[in-house]
């Protein structure tokens, strides 16, 4: 809570500092972001910082008294059993929105969150009696069968430094080659390091550890839950504004948003044996606070007499991801065959495709209920939605929607990563988030990446179709001409996001971007053509004669078929 561990971005001098939690929540409005080892270990960062908000401000409002359906523990700031669920499903979605309305006036987190920093200061030590995102040397040993035990003198089931540094990821099986650090220095970090990466760790972990807790059914070792989304979160101009968007304080599509359940952040649970079992039950969190705190391992620091750090790690049953609408933070998918929803995830195949080119994934597209129920956005965009409609504190100002996520390896047995996507995008809010029936400009916005797509998968065909005239097929080298034509779209495609207002004449605009995309697929298709080699010139005769020319050809009339120019706003 006191000691600086978190690194974030100073407003006034533009430099990297290093804060504490408490520091932190005093002055978040004065640090423009996170500003860690990596973009996926700052949404981690960020989770934790949002666990801790959501339980306070779903406690106490802006001033620090307790909400009317609550009784408040004093000496644990917990709320007691007896809950008035009637006061709570008539009074809370105006309050806890009030709650909201009074922080974003105010700038600022109010002084109730220092309270509950210190009432819990003894669970945020990372060498204390309940050590920070550990277990104790008697927990650890109680969980985890007999030969799996701590010894340093044989140790088991142990990760290194170097395996939970994600920008290593070394595990003792393969040599990270390509690694920012070298020979033994892999292993080298400093407290606050080594606090960063636990976080990530538990959010970020593959399936390479060897020891689980005992638990009566079988399980396999689980990935961490974050490692399992295609993550979403909203950035605002600082750090305070990037906490509030992304604070939720009540579930806007929750079938049951008029029941309440208390926020129990891994911290406040009783004892470990508590947890643990909860976690064999398969138990599905319930609140956003035990969510973003959900640990995939049990791990335990054990201190050598060098001082370094062995870290013992075993696997804890995860719950299923099923339909778990509770995760505000995730794209979805649809399972046909089963009719639930999943997150939706990132792979290597995949990974360089934009946000942009997902559209669809990030905000409701169909209005239609058959459609619909194929259909859902993420959560944080449904808060976003709210928040608009219900509190005049976010307006119309622009939208930055960002992912940041580590890629899994292909191989089965470990799932390490293999790389960090990181991608935004910017939109007017009122265009984002436009809810008319019909002809709304989500809908528009998507028909227009659904025809960019169309006219890159002609180019597609065009390179192929080259590759063929060269009498050699080079499905990389096709992946690689394609990859630069949606390179060469990036930027001018987010700019034209960007600048769209909901006062625009929409036909107008999309033929603004008709043009743009004509013109740069114009100009890659002719420099192919501009060149082509004297083989592809003379092309090749089985009946039709075809050549760069005839190619060249064919690719213009599906262009002009696909990006018709003859009528503005056609």
């Amino acid at each position: 809570m006191t000691d600086p561990w978190i690194n974030v971005i100073d407003n006034q001098s533009n430099q990297e500092v290093t804060v504490s939690l408490s520091t932190l929540f005093q002055n978040a409005q004065h640090y423009r972001q996170l500003a860690g080892e990596m973009q996926a270990q700052d949404l981690a960062i960020l989770r934790l910082l949002l666990a801790i908000l959501t339980t306070v401000y779903s406690r106490f409002n802006a001033n620090g008294e307790p909400y009317d359906w609550l009784t408040i523990q004093p000496d644990t700031m917990i709320a007691t059993p007896d809950v008035d669920q009637g006061i709570y499903a008539e009074d809370a979605a105006t309050e806890l929105l009030t709650t909201w309305d009074d922080l974003h006036q105010a700038q600022q987190f109010s002084d109730v969150v220092q309270d509950y920093l210190t009432t819990y200061q003894p669970r945020f030590d990372l060498f204390g009696d309940q050590p920070f995102y550990q277990a104790t040397t008697a927990g650890y040993d109680a969980a985890v069968p007999d030969d799996k035990k701590i010894s340093l003198d044989n140790p088991k089931g142990t990760v290194g430094i170097k395996q939970i540094n994600r920008r290593i990821s070394e595990s003792g099986n393969s040599v990270a080659l390509f690694s920012p650090r070298s020979g033994a220095t892999k292993d080298n970090l400093t407290l606050p390091e080594l606090s960063r990466w636990l976080i990530t760790y538990q959010n970020f972990t593959g399936v390479t550890d060897k020891t689980k807790i005992v638990a009566t059914d079988k399980f396999s070792a689980p990935l961490g839950w974050l490692y399992s989304l295609n993550p979403i979160y909203a950035i605002g101009k600082n750090l305070f504004e990037t906490l509030m968007l992304n604070l939720v304080l009540l579930n806007p599509d929750s079938d049951a948003e008029d029941v309440y359940h208390p926020q129990q952040p891994v911290w406040e649970v009783s004892s470990l044996n508590d947890y643990l079992e909860t976690r064999k039950s398969l138990h599905r969190p319930d609140n956003l606070a035990e969510l973003y705190t959900t640990w995939s391992r049990l791990i335990h620091v054990e201190w050598d007499e060098s001082d370094y750090p062995i870290i013992f790690s075993a696997s804890i049953p995860q719950f299923s991801d099923e339909d778990m609408f509770i995760e505000p933070m995730t794209t979805w998918r649809y399972d046909k065959k089963t009719e639930h929803f999943r997150p939706a995830i990132k792979g290597l195949r995949n990974m360089n495709r934009a946000m942009w080119r997902n559209f669809g994934s990030y905000v409701r597209i169909s209005q239609s209920q058959q459609e619909a129920s194929q259909q859902r956005e993420p959560g944080i965009v449904s808060w976003l939605r709210y928040l608009r409609e219900e509190s005049d504190s976010l307006g119309d100002n622009q939208l930055t929607l960002a992912s940041a996520t580590l890629i899994r390896d292909d191989n089965a047995t470990s799932q390490m990563p293999a790389a960090e996507l990181a991608d935004e995008m910017r939109i007017d809010a009122a265009v984002f988030l436009d809810d008319r029936e019909m002809d709304n400009w989500a809908q528009r916005i998507e028909e227009v990446v659904d025809q960019t797509q169309k006219v890159g998968d002609d180019y597609r065909h065009f390179i192929s179709n080259i590759a063929d005239l060269k009498n050699r097929k080079e499905p990389r080298e096709t992946e690689k001409a394609v990859a630069q034509f949606y390179d060469q779209l990036n930027e001018p495609f987010l700019q034209w996001l960007a600048s769209l207002t909901i006062d625009d004449d929409v036909d107008s605009r999309i033929w603004d971007w008709r043009k743009q995309l004509h013109q740069i697929a114009l100009d890659l298709a002719k420099a192919q053509f501009d060149n082509s080699t004297p083989r592809e010139i003379t092309g090749v005769s089985d009946g039709n004669v075809e050549n760069i020319f005839t190619e060249y050809n064919r690719f213009m009339r599906f262009l002009n078929q696909h990006l018709d120019l003859s009528k503005k706003g056609d």
